[in-house]
């Protein structure tokens, strides 16, 4: 599974208006939505929010992951947003997000949706890497960063 796959640069926004947890969710599907990615967009918020609400998805370092499943997805999408400040998302190391990843797939495509995850934490997990993508300033920037690392 290659991210550039499901990652289309106007799916990241840059900064993100929003500056609390739901409303980035939803400014994040809201972006899928726009570029035709998905549907049925109040399925996938009460999707996301629905998981969010479960168990955090701010899995520290300042990134946050939230994720969902939705029938009216055809295929995998994802959308970033950089917050114009870090935000709380009530993260597992109590450390403000700096950069949400947000995930929706087809319910059919658990194995897919898990790898996904895995590739973006893994990705994340290198620190040089993250301080790149945090001090990027503009969507381009974060998708020529992704587009680089991943290829």
């Amino acid at each position: 599974m290659n991210l550039m796959d499901i990652l289309e640069p106007d799916c990241i926004i840059a900064p993100l208006v929003s500056s609390e947890k739901q409303d980035v969710i939803n400014e994040l599907i809201d972006r899928l939505g726009d570029q035709g990615r998905v549907g049925d967009l109040d399925s996938l918020k009460d999707a996301v929010w629905s998981r969010e609400q479960t168990r955090t998805t701010g899995i520290g370092h300042g990134l946050a992951i939230p994720h969902g499943k939705c029938s009216s997805l055809k295929q995998q999408a994802l959308a970033i947003g950089k917050p114009a400040e870090p935000i709380d998302f009530e993260a597992i190391d109590t450390q403000p997000v700096r950069l949400v990843v947000l995930l929706a797939s087809p319910p059919d495509k658990t194995k897919d949706h898990i790898e996904a995850l895995a590739h973006i934490s893994r990705m994340m997990n290198d620190s040089a890497f993250r301080e790149e993508i945090y001090s990027a300033e503009t969507a381009l920037e974060i998708y020529e960063l992704i587009s680089k690392r991943v290829s």
